[in-house]
């Protein structure tokens, strides 16, 4: 997990199985933002939208929704991987999250996410197919996000984000896919 941690992996926290998949919620353990990818280099995007802690009071931290799906990645090659074993993370899609989005989907680093935006996130761990379940999530606007560790385990497939809009007690499919 460690070595997950230096390469940028996703978000994880607390474990509840559904179907093999370990899905999260926010709060205890924090792992850095799928957004962040921040290796301590001199690449790393710095962060042009200071934490609006007024827009984040505004959210509901915990719901009923959820969102379920696969994560997998169709190299060069054409052959597709499963992002197995791999941290998911569902954020509110706000301007503090979407600038972060926004560079990591250019394939750039940007600097670690304020703690507090990390409390309103969602967390799942894939299963040995890629399935994951997240549960526990307030009605909005959300990013869905992951990356593959690569075949050699020493680099990730691009980041994966998707979009998602959650009404109560809604559980939205999304196919994690890139």
């Amino acid at each position: 997990m460690r070595v997950r941690l230096r390469n940028g992996v996703l978000l994880a926290s607390l474990a509840l199985v559904l179907s093999g998949c370990g899905s999260f919620s926010s709060g205890t353990f924090q792992m850095p933002d799928i957004f962040d990818r921040s290796d301590r280099d001199e690449n790393v995007v710095e962060r042009q939208i200071p934490f609006p802690a007024e827009e984040y009071a505004k959210l509901d931290k915990h719901g009923t929704a959820a969102v379920q799906g696969r994560l997998t990645y169709r190299n060069a090659e054409g052959q597709t991987l499963v992002g197995a074993n791999e941290t998911v993370s569902v954020a509110p899609a706000t301007r503090y999250a979407a600038e972060a989005a926004e560079v990591a989907l250019s394939g750039r680093r940007i600097e670690p996410a304020d703690p507090r935006a990390r409390e309103y996130t969602h967390y799942a761990e894939t299963d040995d197919n890629g399935y994951f379940v997240v549960r526990g999530i307030p009605a909005g606007v959300f990013y869905v996000a992951g990356s593959v560790l690569l075949p050699g385990g020493q680099a990730r497939s691009p980041i994966i984000i998707r979009q998602v809009e959650l009404g109560d007690g809604q559980v939205s499919d999304v196919d994690l896919s890139r």
